[in-house]
C-alpha cells in the first residue's frame, strides 16, 4: 500500500467523521443557537477533549508509538505485547485516580481553568459543572483508546482507529434527534449531549478492543508498575504532552478569554468545525500514518525511506491544505450560512462566525505542517524540541489574545491562534533543517511553488465569484444557495487542480492509482 494510499484509508474515514460532526454541529446549532446552554457545552466538553489531545492522543502516541514500534522490530510480538501490557496496567491506575480528582474538584476547575467568567451567571456556571462531570469519563475511555489505535497503527492497521470517531457523531445525532421529538428544554438538551458524549467513548473503546483482538494482539491485566520501559514512556510523554495539543492550548487560552462575551465561545467552536475539515482530513492523516511508519524505517537503518516519506507527507499535506484555506478564507459568509444558520442561529452570527473561519483559515497551513514536521522528531525520540515550539506558540497565542481581543472581539483570538501556528511551524522547519535532520529536495521545493501558484490563480476565481454572485452564495433560497456555492465550488476545484495536474506539481500516476484501488471491489 503506498504513502498517498494509507493517507486516503486515514483521511476517508475521518472524512466520514467530519461530514456527520457537521450535521451534529447544523442541529446543535438550530437547537441552542449561541446561547448559554451552547456555551455551557462547549466550555465542559472542551476540558475532557483538551486533556484527551494532551495526554491521550497528544502524549500518549507521541511516546507510546516509537516505543512500540522499538519493541516489535527488535523482539517481535511478543516483546511489543510485553510492553503495553505494562503500559496499560499504569495507564488504567492513572485514570482512574484522574477521575476521581476531577470530579470532585470540578466547581474550582470551571471557576478557576474552564470558564472563569461563567461565576457571574450562576445557573451557566452550574450547567457546565455537571454537564463536565458527565462527560469527564470520555476521557478515561478515549485514553484506552489512543492506546488500542497506537497498537493498530503500529501493526499498519489503519483505517478502524481513524473510523472509531464517527461514532461519536451518530450517538449524539441520536440522542438530539430524539431531543427533538421529545421537545426538550435546552438546559435538558445539554445534559443529552453530555450522556451521548460519554457513551460515545464506551463504544469506540468497545469498537478498538474488538479490533486488536482481532489481530491476534489480547492484552493481559498485570500489577501496575513502573519498569524501566514505563519510565521512559512517561519521560517521553511529559513534553510531548504539551507538545501534542498545541491547537488545543491556544483554543483554550482563547475560551478562558472568550467567556467574558457571551455566545464568543460557541461562536469559535462553530467556526473552528469547518476549519478542523480539512486539519483533521489532512493533518491527522498524516500525523496518524507518518509517525509509525517513520519510526519504523529509522528502527530499521532506513535513511532513504525516512527522507521520502517526509517529502511525499509535505507535498501532499499542502497540496490539499492550502486550497482548502484560500476557499475558507474567501467563502466563509456562504459556507457557514449553508451549514449552520437556521433557527436559532441568525445571520448576525453568521457574520460574526465567518470573520472568526477566515482568520483560523489562514493559520491552517501552519497546523498541517507542524503535524508534518513533529513526528520526524517524535520518531527520533527528541520530545523537547517541539516542546519548545510548543512553549512559543502559547505565548504568542497569550500576548496576541490579551492584545487582540479588546480590540477585535472574538476574531482576535482567532488571528492569535493562526499566528502562533505559524511560529511554531516555521521553528519547527528551522531546527529541522539547521539539523539537516529534513531538507526538501528540489522536486519537492518544485511542486510546492506550484501548488502556491495554482492556489493563488483559484483564489482569484473565489473572490471573482464572490464579488459577482454574493446574492446567489448568501441571500436566496437554500437550494440556490446550495447550488452556488457547489458550484463555486466546483469551479475552484477544477481550475486548481487541473493546474496542478498540468504542470506536475501534483502526481497524476499516485493518484490514478488510488483510485483504481478504491474501485476495486
Amino acid at each position: 500500500m503506498s504513502l498517498i494510499t494509507k493517507f486516503a484509508s486515514v483521511g476517508g474515514a475521518t472524512m466520514a467523521s467530519r461530514v456527520l460532526g457537521f450535521v451534529r454541529e447544523a442541529m446543535i446549532a438550530a437547537f441552542l443557537g449561541a446561547g448559554p446552554v451552547a456555551d455551557a457545552f462547549y466550555a465542559a466538553f472542551r476540558f475532557p477533549n483538551l486533556f484527551r489531545r494532551l495526554f491521550a492522543e497528544g502524549a500518549f502516541n507521541a511516546a507510546f508509538v516509537p516505543l512500540f514500534a522499538r519493541e516489535i522490530e527488535g523482539g517481535g510480538q511478543a516483546a511489543a505485547r510485553k510492553f503495553a501490557e505494562q503500559v496499560l496496567s499504569v495507564l488504567l491506575l492513572s485514570l482512574f485516580v484522574l477521575s476521581a480528582l476531577a470530579m470532585i474538584f470540578m466547581p474550582f476547575l470551571v471557576g478557576t481553568v474552564i470558564a472563569p467568567k461563567f461565576a457571574a451567571d450562576p445557573e451557566k456556571f452550574d450547567l457546565t459543572v455537571l454537564l463536565a462531570r458527565i462527560m469527564f469519563p470520555y476521557l478515561a475511555a478515549m485514553s484506552l483508546v489512543a492506546m488500542l489505535a497506537g497498537i493498530l497503527n503500529s501493526l499498519r492497521r489503519y483505517f478502524l482507529a481513524a473510523l472509531a470517531p464517527v461514532l461519536l457523531n451518530v450517538v449524539m445525532i441520536a440522542g438530539l434527534t430524539a431531543a427533538g421529538y421529545l421537545s426538550l428544554s435546552g438546559p435538558e438538551i445539554g445534559k443529552v449531549l453530555g450522556w451521548t458524549v460519554t457513551l460515545s467513548g464506551l463504544l469506540q473503546l468497545a469498537l478498538l478492543v474488538w479490533a486488536v483482538k482481532r489481530e491476534g494482539f489480547t492484552l493481559d491485566l498485570v500489577r501496575p508498575r513502573l519498569t524501566p520501559a514505563v519510565k521512559r514512556l512517561l519521560w517521553l510523554a511529559l513534553p510531548a504532552a504539551i507538545t501534542g495539543g498545541i491547537t488545543q492550548i491556544n483554543l483554550l487560552v482563547g475560551q478562558i478569554i472568550a467567556s467574558a462575551e457571551s455566545g464568543a465561545i460557541a461562536i469559535i467552536n462553530y467556526a473552528d468545525r469547518l476549519n478542523q475539515l480539512p486539519l483533521g482530513v489532512i493533518g491527522i492523516a498524516i500525523g496518524v500514518v507518518l509517525l509509525p511508519e517513520l519510526s519504523r524505517a529509522l528502527q530499521a537503518g532506513d535513511m532513504k525511506e525516512a527522507q521520502y516519506l517526509q517529502n511525499r507527507s509535505l507535498e501532499f499535506g499542502l497540496a490539499i491544505t492550502v486550497p482548502a484555506a484560500v476557499g475558507l478564507a474567501l467563502l466563509p459568509a456562504p459556507i457557514i450560512a449553508l451549514v449552520f444558520e437556521r433557527g436559532a442561529f441568525t445571520r448576525d452570527t453568521t457574520l460574526l462566525t465567518s470573520t472568526v473561519l477566515a482568520a483560523f483559515a489562514i493559520g491552517l497551513p501552519a497546523f498541517v505542517l507542524s503535524k508534518i514536521f513533529t513526528p520526524v522528531f517524535y520518531a527520533r525520540q527528541d520530545m523537547r524540541t517541539p516542546l519548545w515550539a510548543s512553549a512559543l506558540s502559547v505565548v504568542i497565542n497569550v500576548t496576541g489574545s490579551l492584545i487582540l481581543f479588546p480590540r477585535l472581539g472574538v476574531m482576535g483570538l482567532a488571528i492569535a491562534t493562526s499566528l502562533a501556528g505559524w511560529v511554531s511551524a516555521l521553528y519547527l522547519g528551522q531546527r529541522l533543517w539547521v539539523r539537516d535532520l529534513f531538507r526538501p529536495t528540489p522536486a519537492t521545493l518544485r511542486r510546492i511553488g506550484l501548488i502556491l501558484i495554482a492556489a493563488a490563480l483559484m483564489g482569484a476565481l473565489l473572490w471573482w465569484i464572490e464579488a459577482r454572485f454574493q446574492d446567489w452564495l448568501l441571500d436566496a433560497s437554500l437550494l440556490v444557495r446550495l447550488a452556488s456555492v457547489m458550484v463555486a465550488i466546483a469551479a475552484a476545484a477544477l481550475l486548481y487542480f487541473g493546474f496542478a495536474f498540468a504542470t506536475g506539481a501534483l502526481d497524476r500516476a499516485e493518484f490514478a492509482r488510488l483510485f483504481r484501488r478504491r474501485r476495486k471491489p
